[in-house]
């Protein structure tokens, strides 16, 4: 998939999580790795996935907020500005996107309108696709 990067700013590529990965491939109940990995953007959305399907809404939302400040934190480690393509293609990026994702959804829930703005349009600023592959399930 090529983004349309009008503004020249490179992609942020973050490094992959192995060792939460392999938590979860394992079957490692989700808080056990938010509490081993707690930087983990991706262990924090999947807390925040659980959550929500449990029909926990205000539990959700703070899991997802969680989740996207360590979003932004891995980000800006790499290097990222505040800006640019975090595309979806790259799997280690999936665990920021999956969070912010997350927070949109549950702030939709909370009916937090600037919120749901805002994160959309971050969402497809990253990757314009990345909203129907988290409404697919992917």
């Amino acid at each position: 998939m090529t983004l349309d990067n009008l503004l020249g700013i490179p992609p942020t590529y973050l490094p992959a999580e192995d060792d939460v990965l392999e938590a979860i491939a394992n079957g490692t109940p989700v808080a056990e790795i938010a509490r081993a990995h707690p930087a983990s953007s991706l262990a924090w959305a999947r807390l925040a996935e659980d959550a929500h399907a449990r029909g926990e809404t205000l539990p959700a939302y703070a899991y997802a907020r969680v989740a996207y400040h360590r979003g932004l934190d891995s980000l800006r480690r790499a290097g990222w500005k505040g800006q640019g393509p975090i595309p979806w293609s790259h799997e280690p990026n999936r665990g920021v996107l999956r969070a912010l994702y997350a927070l949109r959804r549950s702030a939709a829930e909370i009916g937090e309108e600037p919120e749901i703005t805002r994160l959309t349009e971050f969402l497809n600023g990253a990757d314009p696709d990345v909203i129907a592959h988290l409404d697919r399930g992917e």
